[in-house]
């Protein structure tokens, strides 16, 4: 990776911008990157793997020659429900009648249609709600049979071929992985992603079943989009390295009103287990069809940026709207303004976990509170699995920190980070040219000028995870 300097964001939060149809161009992706975009989205719902690889292949020439480390997210399209197909395309329900759902492939009409998953029609009990294309409609069950639902039309309305079928109630015995999800990880590991996004997760159960196929080569991103995750977010977050608060499947299977309490909880718990969280799902949906985004869109951002979010995402926006670069410049100025709040900060405080008892933390925890009493401009923390700079993040400091690595992976992995700025560098071996090292690169990356101090953190003996125990106070000449 080269080592020219070239770029440096001026605010803490991330942003996460999905490749699509009007973003692949060599040109667009340099756009965006340039217009604030730290991580590049992946859709594995959408396109082929030659285009994937088109995709990872621009992205690593932009950046070395940018100088900066950039994250992809090969985002798993995971297990779609879906009913079958209907006699004429379509077919309309009325609210109150009798629908069927059974396992007979014969095209469907107004009075039943095949579903072909009879996991669902096992699962499934008298009372069960099913939701049909994104929950414009609802049913509810009102008797089982061995190979057919009878259910009750509460929400009617127009239905199509292979609409897609939720059913918040129950735990389905399905793996949160496919056959086509396992493919497209072996091919996203191949092509070296930093990220691996795992959808509709149910249970740990699913976590670990990835992270047995990953094997470290990649952070697991888990998107808690389903109820029952919910019910497990305290397991979930212990095995996974992020998480992603998927808000556009969760608002079909919660509440409305349910979504923006479920939205801080689920922020709050990764903040305090130290996971990268990141906010998702029409952020500025408006956008992908206008220059310029509602002032509703402009506060649900502010709103995860006050929350302490470490990264905020754009789908459809960046993937396939008119003005993507408008979009990410937009989402990078009103994160940089709402970072410049006082309200911002006193929240970021207010809201910090206590350290766990451990030496590391406590060791961040009196890096944080030193750069505040002192004034530092930077924290530079040397970490060779990530884990250094994870922590120094959690404690949400004042300045930025310069997260320094030997291993250009780990970098690229901690793009997703709040406040983070990642640089590969060479190894060190003792603690004095570890400070010597940290002073020129904060220097050279326009962090501290002379006379400035910075906050060193770092593991000894030198090169091993887990070892932080050293925090030193520098100043550049």
């Amino acid at each position: 990776m080269s080592t020219r300097i070239r770029m440096r964001r001026r605010r803490h939060t991330k942003i996460v911008a999905t490749i699509g149809p009007a973003s692949s161009s060599p040109e667009m992706l340099t756009r965006l990157f340039h217009g604030g975009a730290d991580v590049f989205r992946l859709n594995f719902s959408h396109g082929t793997h030659a285009e994937h690889a088109q995709r990872i292949a621009i992205i690593r020439q932009i950046e070395e020659r940018e100088g900066r480390p950039i994250g992809i997210l090969a985002d798993m399209q995971g297990p779609k429900l879906r009913v079958g197909q209907f006699r004429g395309g379509r077919a309309h329900l009325q609210t109150g009648q009798i629908f069927r759902l059974d396992l007979n492939p014969t095209p469907g009409d107004a009075r039943r249609v095949n579903l072909p998953h009879p996991e669902i029609i096992r699962a499934a009990g008298i009372g069960t709600t099913l939701l049909i294309d994104d929950g414009k409609l609802r049913l509810r069950v009102v008797r089982q049979r061995d190979d057919h639902l009878e259910a009750e039309v509460l929400v009617g309305g127009p239905i199509s071929d292979h609409k897609g079928v939720n059913v918040p109630d129950v735990v389905l015995p399905i793996p949160a992985l496919t056959e086509k999800d396992r493919q497209d990880i072996a091919f996203a590991l191949e092509h070296g992603v930093d990220y691996i996004g795992l959808s509709f997760v149910q249970r740990p159960e699913d976590v670990a079943e990835a992270k047995t196929l990953i094997n470290g080569h990649a952070w697991v991103v888990t998107k808690l989009e389903k109820p029952q995750a919910l019910e497990n977010l305290d397991a979930i977050l212990a095995l996974s390295e992020a998480v992603m608060v998927a808000r556009g499947d969760l608002g079909v299977e919660l509440p409305p009103e349910e979504v923006p309490l479920a939205q801080k909880r689920i922020v709050r718990a990764a903040r305090q287990r130290g996971r990268p969280v990141v906010v998702a799902t029409q952020m500025l949906e408006s956008m992908i069809n206008s220059p310029s985004p509602t002032r509703a869109e402009a506060s649900d951002v502010a709103t995860a940026v006050f929350d302490g979010a470490d990264a905020v995402m754009l789908s459809a926006e960046t993937a396939a709207g008119q003005y993507p670069y408008e979009a990410v410049n937009m989402m990078d100025r009103i994160i940089a303004r709402v970072e410049q709040d006082p309200g911002w900060r006193a929240l970021m405080d207010a809201s910090r976990p206590e350290p766990e008892r451990s030496s590391a933390d406590a060791i961040c925890a009196a890096a944080r509170q030193v750069t505040h009493v002192i004034g530092a401009q930077a924290i530079a923390a040397f970490t060779s699995s990530g884990s250094t700079a994870l922590r120094m993040a959690r404690e949400r400091p004042e300045g930025p920190v310069i997260g320094l690595t030997t291993e250009a992976a780990v970098a690229r992995r901690l793009a997703l980070v709040w406040g983070v700025h990642a640089v590969v560098t060479q190894p060190t071996h003792s603690m004095s040219e570890t400070v010597a090292r940290a002073l020129r690169v904060a220097h050279q990356e326009r962090f501290a000028n002379a006379g400035d101090e910075i906050v060193v953190v770092a593991g000894i003996p030198f090169g091993q995870a887990g070892t932080t125990n050293a925090l030193r106070v520098a100043r550049v000449k």
